[in-house]
């Protein structure tokens, strides 16, 4: 049986932020941002993109801009 990985700080906080936006997707009824009428514009979900982000470059520089 493989052993888990601990997580850092950085999928911690990924963690934490999906689990923030798959609760407000629960609460509006929807399985994606994508329908809502608030996606643009978002902080929740911008939240969530960049602590994606940092968990991929694990703030070792890059930027990213949509």
């Amino acid at each position: 049986m493989p052993e888990e990985k601990e997580l850092d700080q950085y999928e911690l906080a990924l963690a934490a932020k999906k689990e923030e936006l798959q609760a407000c997707q629960r609460q509006h009824g929807l399985t994606s941002c994508m329908p809502c009428d608030k996606v643009i514009g978002c902080e929740l979900r911008q939240g969530y993109v960049e602590a994606a982000y940092r968990s991929m470059h694990k703030d070792k520089g890059g930027g990213f801009e949509f």
